[in-house]
């Protein structure tokens, strides 16, 4: 009878634990859904479904606090978004749009090529929806002088934004979330994706370029305007402008160098926040209010969310699917790679992200990777959600911004039209991507 009892026992407890996973997955995915179609604002639906996860005590709110919301990530974030809305106010953005417009000498073709370039770089060094909401209404601007149509220009820019973030840690929000779960430096991801970036880059912008060149004709009277717009005169601030290159440099140099300074990336960021808000003598007030809160608090809801997928085993069954290969082989890269790019393709890349790290960890744990043999995962997953995110609106923040942008201003970017133009960029970026994933790492 004992023995019955305690069987039976066993048994309802197994039965809760499956039942609490099947609802952690529900509330997963109807979050997911909920932001695809954009329903409610995904920042409410984030948190709405955090606080489901905790009010059913299958993630203990202290628990949530201190082991899965990575506050790297949103310290990080956090003050990156502080020094770049300093940034903002000296006009630089403006500045770089402007040369590159003259530098094009009003020949359409060549000013998407130098705008794109200008944007791709930028994203490495800012998060990419920050740079696609500083360059797009000077983008506006430069069409507008062209007689053309924006669309070429912002989607080509959107576009390689999200091929320019994958370059540095701070680039992209998916490098952000797996730089801080896996202790990788600043300096990791420039030696590592760097050098795909720019492998990438050029053939995707040759792609773009011969699909556009229809529609890149400019006005008689193009040339004489762009000429006529004043780069110099867009600086607005030249003696803040040297403060904040000054600090942003400080706070560059530092992420490479955080191992030997024995320093997290969120503590650098914060640091530079505060010391540039203090060199500038900036309104605090208004500072903070250019902060995108929404996304911080979009990160923390999401955190909590795939803490439950982890608290109730999903992410170490899905580790478990992953170990049917041999986790050091190019096939395990090459599927994390591609699985990447299409699963972030049908959600944003960053639910994606923070919903696979536990599982390379779990994996990880499981096979008793080491540190050198987990790397190439990591890289193949940041490249997968990186490029990936690409194929559709939804697939990546900086897209949706965009388009969002364009919509307010009289230029509709429909769903399927990204798509048409997204997907062939997707699959030409991710294709190189595992060419360099192979011949680095197991050639």
């Amino acid at each position: 009878m004992r023995d019955y009892i305690i069987v039976r026992f066993q048994g309802i407890s197994e039965g809760l634990v499956v039942m609490e996973a099947v609802f952690a997955v529900a509330l997963f995915v109807l979050v997911l859904v909920i932001i695809g179609t954009e329903v409610i604002n995904r920042t409410v639906a984030a948190l709405l479904g955090a606080a489901v996860i905790i009010s059913f005590g299958i993630v203990e709110q202290s628990e949530a606090a201190t082991e899965f919301i990575d506050w790297n990530t949103i310290g990080l974030l956090a003050g990156m978004m502080v020094i770049v809305s300093i940034l903002d106010k000296t006009g630089l953005f403006e500045y770089l749009a402007i040369k590159s417009a003259r530098w094009g000498k009003a020949r359409p073709g060549r000013i998407l090529i130098l705008l794109a370039v200008v944007t791709a770089v930028l994203s490495a060094f800012l998060d990419n929806v920050t740079t696609i909401i500083l360059m797009v209404p000077v983008t506006f601007l430069i069409a507008d002088a062209l007689g053309i149509s924006p669309l070429p220009l912002l989607l080509t820019q959107v576009l390689a934004s999200n091929i320019g973030g994958a370059a540095t840690l701070i680039g992209d929000p998916p490098n952000i979330l797996i730089g801080s779960a896996a202790g990788l430096s600043f300096a990791d991801f420039v030696v590592n994706l760097a050098p795909v970036v720019i492998l990438t880059l050029p053939a995707v912008l040759a792609y773009l370029y011969l699909v556009f060149r229809k529609e890149l004709k400019a006005s008689e009277t193009a040339e004489e305007t762009i000429m006529g717009l004043d780069a110099r005169g867009a600086i607005r601030d030249p003696v803040l402008l040297r403060k904040c290159l000054i600090v942003l440099g400080a706070v560059i140099l530092a992420f490479f160098l955080h191992g030997a300074l024995h320093l997290e990336a969120a503590t650098i960021a914060l640091f530079g926040a505060a010391v540039l808000l203090l060199y500038a003598r900036s309104d605090v007030e208004e500072v903070l209010r250019e902060v995108e809160w929404p996304t911080l608090f979009f990160f923390v809801g999401l955190f909590v969310l795939v803490g439950g997928l982890e608290a109730t085993g999903v992410v170490g069954s899905i580790a478990e699917l992953l170990t049917a290969f041999d986790a050091t082989s190019a096939l395990t890269a090459v599927t994390i790679l591609w699985g990447s790019a299409v699963a972030s393709a049908v959600v944003d890349n960053i639910p994606f992200t923070a919903t696979m790290i536990p599982v390379l960890q779990e994996l990880a744990r499981s096979e008793g990777l080491s540190e050198a043999q987990l790397r190439p995962l990591w890289w193949s997953l940041a490249l997968g959600a990186d490029f990936g995110g690409n194929a559709t609106l939804i697939g990546a923040s900086a897209n949706v911004v965009a388009a969002g942008m364009a919509e307010r201003a009289g230029q509709r970017i429909t769903f399927v039209k990204f798509l048409i133009y997204g997907i062939p960029v997707t699959l030409i970026s991710v294709t190189v991507a595992t060419g360099y994933v192979l011949l680095r790492y197991y050639a």
